[in-house]
């Protein structure tokens, strides 16, 4: 073990009083979490303590300026009832990526990684059984300076805590392609996955929800047609035999399902195409019968599905057309996501080195 990381226990776990059978996603916390300051230059304090809630002065430079970063990740149980992490040597590298676009910064992979293992191990028993349940893992960081002034602070805090959640969405997508906000473009922090991201699509989502309507799909900033992202998660068309996805160009992240998936297709034989995708030839394909399939793809719904995708005829929002796709014959994503979960849990080998096995720690004798 290369980092000395302290460990203060709960004094009393909050573990019995969960209903594992009926867990909302992002509203119950496990009963620890690791913490690391930044200061004179180092990462340092690194510690696991009890889950509670944070003190800042109002004068916190991320209150005002928004130096704030974060990853989403999940821990699962294999059929031998082992913790695992899937690829966490990839959010730890997007980690960083979001911490260089926001002038902050870097975390060591090998720190964020043992962090990783030390928290999961030690509460390990919050992982839920419950096929389609996981552990949610939320590392996150951000500036602590207390001073009014726009330039980078000189002190950061990082942080990981653990929610066990169920499914992310309960339902297929209906989506409402984007006409006057945009989510983000070339040049800017799209890349990053920065706080301020999302809170910028919380009123445009708003009125989607208001319409009717599940989520936004996000279009590019100059004419409203070339699709970037669906909601918070990547998404993916079939169109033909063609797996199509637009090309991450700095507006779109760079999302760890999203890559996994991709080369899975690809190992198949199947076609992959990374490129611009316009609502256009969306209309198209599905007037030709030639559009199969629509899904997102993120972190947290893995793979949601896809069946109306409503977009206007024009940016006056008077006229709006409907593409709908039914739900059965979706061989491709549903085989996707059904593999993809028995390679986390074990179910089938791992061909690729994305899993990675967790050792249980008793919390009591560490």
């Amino acid at each position: 073990m290369k980092y000395n990381i302290s460990f203060q226990p709960t004094i009393q776990s909050k573990l019995a009083s969960i209903d594992f059978d009926n867990l909302p996603f992002g509203q119950v916390f496990s009963d620890h979490i690791f913490v690391a300051d930044y200061r004179d230059g180092a990462w340092q304090d690194l510690r696991i303590e009890p889950f509670g809630p944070i003190t800042m002065m109002p004068s916190n430079l991320t209150l005002h300026y928004g130096q704030a970063i974060f990853e989403g990740m999940k821990a699962f149980k294999n059929q031998a009832g082992t913790p695992v992490l899937f690829r966490p040597e990839m959010h730890a590298k997007r980690l960083n990526a979001s911490a260089a676009r926001m002038c902050m910064p870097d975390l060591p992979e090998d720190l964020f990684l043992e962090a990783l293992h030390q928290l999961v191990g030690i509460d390990h028993a919050w992982i839920p059984n419950k096929p389609g349940n996981s552990l949610y893992i939320r590392p996150f960081a951000f500036a602590t300076e207390e001073i009014i002034g726009v330039r980078p602070s000189n002190s950061y805090k990082f942080m990981i805590f653990t929610a066990p959640v169920g499914p992310y969405y309960d339902k297929p997508l209906k989506l409402i392609a984007a006409n006057k906000y945009v989510r983000a473009v070339p040049g800017g922090v799209g890349e990053a996955k920065a706080a301020g991201n999302y809170a910028a699509g919380l009123l445009p989502t708003q009125e989607a929800h208001d319409a009717g309507y599940d989520q936004i799909l996000w279009t590019d900033n100059h004419e409203y047609k070339y699709i970037q992202e669906c909601g918070t998660m990547n998404i993916v068309f079939m169109i033909g035999d063609t797996i199509v996805t637009p090309a991450t160009d700095g507006a779109i992240l760079k999302g760890i399902t999203r890559d996994t998936l991709l080369y899975m297709l690809r190992q198949k034989g199947m076609k992959v195409e990374e490129r611009p995708v316009s609502i256009d030839e969306l209309a198209k394909a599905h007037q030709a019968g030639t559009l199969k399939d629509a899904f997102g793809v993120g972190t947290a719904a893995v793979i949601a599905p896809v069946t109306e995708i409503s977009y206007y005829e024009s940016q006056d929002a008077t006229r709006v057309k409907t593409i709908k796709l039914p739900l059965e014959g979706r061989d491709i994503s549903t085989g996707l996501k059904k593999e993809l979960h028995e390679i986390r849990t074990g179910i089938l080998p791992d061909p690729y080195g994305w899993v990675h096995e967790v050792k249980i720690r008793d919390a009591a004798a560490v």
